[in-house]
């Protein structure tokens, strides 16, 4: 709808925009120097940021906001919302997911969507990629070991199964997230296979890498990287048969959703010192401290903290401001958000 609309950003005039998102998100990403960036291109609501749109204030910032800045714990913008809300014509968000906050009636007003995904998507595959390739160097467990018993190895008696030359990664799922770990992968002596029903075998050979089916990606796999997102139909998908087939010492490596692994499945396959694991989700979140996860030796699990933290939350910012200015100067977005492609999205 961009420069279709009598409400569309005009040339040379800064639309009125507005913060909504929980305090704590505000805090947390939009310093000084972000607020002014932003100012510059928008003119931009005074704070404190919307995190309730049934209030009176709220009411009265929407009333004329036509760009919507938004950010973790940003409300719905449902129906009623958007009642309160007649000049809004863009939503940019600068986290990844709009699940939470996006809703049909966004859709059908017509309101122009852009996501900082793809700025999201660097710190989780770069995440990925140091997994790779410290545990194919077994780092982990041979730091520990170094400390217990406080000497070397003998390195000229390392098992031939310990490096990463030549070693196999499958990813599963070539989502925003699985191409960066791709692009990534590119520089290092590794074969990569690809798993996604979606993707063509001459848009993965594009890619640089070989389509295979999903048993086959868990079979030949070193390491199988999670990438697809929780859907109806890919929860559970890595199952206790997927898991069984996995080579001896291999690694399931998940950085998508907990629950798109059987994590029953995965306890029990775990406990057979079969296969390891590198969790940076899990079914919850945040684990009871009795899960049997925890006592798991082999598995590695880290807080969700693959994404964007401490200064990367700046990348996301950046992304938000120029895709402010892009719509403010009826250019669209760089990064949008199609309607047709969310039940692909993370």
């Amino acid at each position: 709808m961009t420069g279709t609309s009598p409400l569309a950003p005009v040339a040379g005039r800064r639309p009125r925009a507005a913060l909504a998102m929980q305090p704590g998100t505000a805090s947390a990403l939009l310093d000084a120097r972000s607020l002014a960036a932003l100012s510059q291109v928008c003119d931009l609501a005074p704070l404190p940021v919307l995190d309730d749109f049934t209030t009176d204030r709220a009411r009265a910032v929407l009333a004329d906001t036509e760009l919507l800045v938004t950010g973790w714990g940003c409300p719905p913008l449902d129906a009623a919302a958007l009642a309160s809300a007649p000049r809004l014509r863009a939503v940019v968000h600068t986290a990844g997911s709009v699940r939470g906050h996006i809703t049909d009636a966004c859709w059908e007003r017509g309101i122009e969507v852009s996501s900082a995904a793809a700025a999201n998507a660097l710190p989780v595959a770069e995440y990925t990629v140091a997994m790779i390739l410290l545990s194919g160097k077994r780092v982990l467990e041979r730091a520990r070991a170094y400390r217990s018993e406080r000497h070397r190895d003998d390195w000229l008696s390392t098992s031939p199964a310990v490096g990463n030359y030549g070693r196999t990664v499958g990813i599963l799922s070539a989502s925003l997230i699985g191409r960066r770990v791709i692009e990534l992968l590119r520089p290092y002596d590794l074969r990569v296979l690809l798993h996604d029903p979606y993707v063509s075998d001459r848009e993965a050979g594009e890619l640089g890498v070989r389509p295979v089916g999903l048993g086959e990606l868990f079979e030949r796999s070193d390491v199988v990287s999670v990438h697809t997102p929780l859907l109806p139909a890919t929860r559970g998908l890595v199952s206790r048969e997927l898991l069984m087939a996995m080579r001896p010492d291999a690694v399931l490596l998940n950085t998508s959703r907990g629950a798109v692994v059987d994590q029953d499945a995965l306890v029990d396959v775990l406990g057979l010192n079969r296969i390891r694991a590198v969790l940076d989700v899990t079914d919850p979140d945040t684990l009871p401290a009795g899960h049997p996860l925890w006592e798991c030796e082999n598995a590695l699990i880290t807080p969700h903290l693959a994404g964007s933290q401490g200064n990367e939350w700046q990348r996301l910012v950046d992304l938000a401001v120029g895709e402010a200015e892009r719509w403010a100067a009826g250019d669209g977005f760089a990064h949008p958000v199609r309607r047709e492609r969310l039940a692909f999205l993370a």
